[in-house]
């Protein structure tokens, strides 16, 4: 076999390979419909490669269109998948438009006024715009992972695409036909190239699939399935970063602890099923009311934890009254009309560099005293850190 069929078959060789390998990927993960779109291209890619050096019996012409046919929706469907996969809107005009051009030049230059340079040109300029999109869509993901690598292999492929082309046509070209094109030295640098480049964009999508996994693994072990808010591990965890990050630039920080009511006679009078809608129906409010900038976790069967950044004492009573009234005054689904079910709030502020332990400490004391005194209220708990005064749950509710 000689050197030059063996680096033919170099790319669909590879291109092959990295297709089963996101497909296999995509068939554990089915949520990721961005690596199936990934296995499509890699293996059309794969296809345009083979069809340029193996005859279909249609003729030379149009298994040249269907070589390039391949190569223009392969390069569209990684382009989608890369953009995609980083959640941003996939801009299926542009990509049109880069990818559409290329193939009606192409299809120009063979059919109407035949000339191999400016095919070559004409594809070659579309998959270097399509890289410039990818680039351009990717600038502007904040993340600093495997997305800031493939914003380099995208303005590296566009350079590959239009510069290496038009310096090796220049000093190479023109291309009259077919005879001696796939030895010479723009297909030689074409092949290694978008093997290299194939390969190396492959690796940060594995390396970002990895991450996906490893990111749905934490999520799952930090958060709690029934409610959907963290768990106590994870709600330690964030709870501790928040108050580090305040801590270092002044921000006040507060923190409710809330139980549910009578929570055990409920689920003795209407069964475990009416007692997870319970759980579950507070969660959503009381995630709802959070919001992106605090935490809040389910510490316990139906104890539950909100840690409010940029808020004082006065502030975070106001947070826990809210949700009080708002609870009460609704109905949960699942439960006899006219049940009403309640919850207990404690609240502390932080004070001075207090750690998550002691503050938890004292918004149980408060959450203590609003169940002892008749439940459905909200306690405070003060704070004079320059004395070794305990502090003592106040009624305001």
């Amino acid at each position: 076999m000689d050197t030059g069929l063996l680096i033919a078959l170099l790319n669909p060789t590879i291109a092959l390979a990295l297709g089963a390998a996101f497909l296999v990927l995509w068939f554990y993960q089915r949520h990721r419909p961005y690596l199936a779109v990934l296995a499509a291209s890699y293996c059309l890619s794969a296809s345009g490669f083979l069809l340029q050096y193996f005859t279909l019996p249609l003729g030379i012409v149009a298994t040249k269109l269907i070589s390039n046919i391949c190569f223009t929706i392969a390069a569209c469907c990684l382009s989608g998948a890369i953009i995609a996969r980083y959640g941003r809107r996939v801009p299926y005009f542009g990509i049109g438009v880069m990818a559409g051009g290329g193939l009606a030049a192409f299809a120009w230059f063979m059919f109407v006024q035949p000339d191999l340079t400016w095919r070559v040109l004409s594809m070659n300029f579309g998959f270097g715009g399509l890289s410039l999109l990818v680039a351009v869509e990717l600038r502007t993901v904040r993340n600093n992972g495997p997305e800031k690598i493939l914003v380099a292999l995208a303005l590296l492929s566009a350079l590959n695409f239009t510069a290496r082309t038009l310096i090796v046509v220049i000093a190479h070209g023109p291309f009259p036909s077919y005879d001696g094109f796939y030895g010479s030295s723009y297909w030689t640098t074409a092949l290694l190239s978008h093997a290299l480049l194939s390969l190396l964009i492959a690796l940060c999508l594995f390396t970002a699939a990895a991450l996906d996994v490893l990111k749905a693994l934490k999520a799952e072990t930090h958060t709690d399935p029934l409610s959907g808010l963290l768990n106590r591990r994870g709600f330690q965890e964030r709870a501790a970063l928040l108050l580090d990050q305040c801590a270092k630039a002044g921000f006040p920080v507060a923190l409710v602890l809330a139980d549910l009511d009578h929570f055990k006679a409920l689920n003795d009078q209407h069964g475990h099923e009416a007692g997870d809608r319970v759980i579950a129906d507070f969660a959503a409010k009381l995630r709802f009311a959070t919001g992106a900038r605090g935490a809040a976790g389910r510490i316990g069967g139906e104890e539950f934890a909100v840690l409010l950044p940029l808020s004082d004492l006065a502030a975070a009573r106001l947070f826990a009254e809210a949700i009080r009234t708002f609870y009460s005054a609704g109905a949960v689904d699942g439960l006899p009309p006219g049940t009403r079910v309640t919850a207990s709030f404690g609240v502390a502020a932080r004070s001075g560099a207090e750690g998550l332990a002691p503050l938890m400490r004292r918004a149980d004391e408060a959450l203590y005293k609003a169940k002892r005194n008749g439940r459905d209220s909200v306690r405070l708990s003060y704070e004079r850190p320059e004395t070794a005064f305990v502090p003592e749950a106040v009624s305001v509710g």
